[in-house]
């Protein structure tokens, strides 16, 4: 073996021997970074707009940063403190419901029903009566859902030290790679011992496909959070706007989504206020769910990322299994990167170049 191929492998090991020991260095930052990273790439096409006014790259990174910084900062101390004060009055409304009788109206509701009066029967042949067990019922389910979300705002109380320093962490990652993004993009292209146009293909559509999951996923959950919230104002539901946010974050999870919010708000109306309100929330969530659902949502997120429908949909599912939040856009990129270079391999060693040499 000549000293050249030595070199080579000595180089090699030790260049996997560093990476190896990079990574472990930098695994407990790896999610704040990533996030990092995604916002950069989100906020770029803003960053060239405040450029033409500003004329400085860093001053003008520096206010989107303090934008994306309060956006963020100043909506979770507010969403924090009103689910807890929402938590604390639901305790307290379930109390007034008993005191008042409001419950009884539940139990003749039920009891007036075939399914409600044949639970009703089996419960009283076992010593169950459901008059007497619907009030104790509902204190309990509601003082445990108060003492859950209490007990969890506490333990989250505990780890806010952890929460500021990956946010921090996120941020100043925000800031550099907003500020200097253009040069680590193309160094990293440098970097990738591949053709020219096999670089532009595999680039440019991680590019493109994070572009369209992001748009589709904000846009939509916005969407949703906008029609549930003024669904929900005009049947009136109490704490809309709560809810409305609610529907919105609920909107990016593939699974249940906003049906974990506006449902329940349905069943409340409709034992609070009147079962047709309820319908009528039932029936607008409804028709706006799937609009945005089947036309919106495949438009804003498709259009882009070269993927069929079900493997967008296994992309985000299977990266919400591997990475958590952040596989809402690492899955779908993880599957167009890979669809990228099959068609890379398929013109180097079974295309055209192959034909041609």
């Amino acid at each position: 073996m000549d000293r050249e191929r030595i070199v080579q492998l000595f180089f090699f090991g030790f260049l996997a021997v560093m990476a190896y020991e990079l990574y472990e260095l930098m695994l407990p930052f790896l999610t704040p970074l990533a996030w990092g990273i995604l916002l950069a790439f989100m906020a770029h096409p803003a960053l060239i707009e405040v450029e033409k006014y500003v004329k400085r790259r860093s001053l003008s990174t520096a206010i989107i940063s303090i934008v994306v910084g309060l956006g963020v900062i100043l909506p979770a101390i507010w969403a924090s403190g009103r689910l807890v004060v929402e938590a604390q009055a639901l305790y307290t409304q379930a109390t007034v419901m008993v005191n008042t009788g409001g419950v009884s109206k539940l139990h003749d509701w039920a009891v007036n029903t075939q399914l409600g009066a044949w639970i009703s029967k089996k419960m009283a042949e076992r010593g169950y009566k459901l008059d007497e067990e619907l009030p104790k019922l509902t204190l309990q389910a509601a003082q445990i859902t108060s003492n859950y979300v209490a007990a969890n705002a506490t333990h989250a109380a505990k780890n806010i030290l952890g929460f500021v320093v990956d946010f921090g962490i996120a941020l100043l990652a925000f800031f550099y790679l907003l500020r200097d993004g253009d040069y680590y993009y193309k160094s990293l292209r440098d970097l990738t011992p591949l053709h020219e146009d096999d670089k532009k293909a595999i680039f440019d559509t991680l590019r493109t496909t994070l572009s369209s999951v992001m748009r589709g996923l904000m846009l939509t959950a916005v969407l949703q959070g906008v029609s549930i919230g003024i669904g929900m104002l005009i049947f009136g539901v109490p704490y809309w706007l709560f809810l409305a946010l609610a529907s919105a974050a609920a909107g990016l999870m593939p699974i249940g989504g906003t049906a974990l919010v506006w449902i329940p708000a349905m069943i409340y109306l409709g034992f609070a206020v009147s079962w047709s309100a309820a319908v009528g929330l039932l029936i607008w969530c409804s028709v706006a769910l799937a609009v945005i659902d089947n036309f919106i949502k495949p438009l804003a997120m498709k259009h882009g990322t070269g993927l069929p429908t079900i493997a967008l949909f296994l992309g985000i599912l299977g990266g919400l299994e591997a990475y958590g939040p952040l596989g809402l856009f690492l899955g779908p990129a993880i599957m167009s990167v890979f669809a990228a270079l099959l068609r890379v391999y398929r013109k180097e060693y079974s295309g055209s170049r192959k034909e041609a040499a």
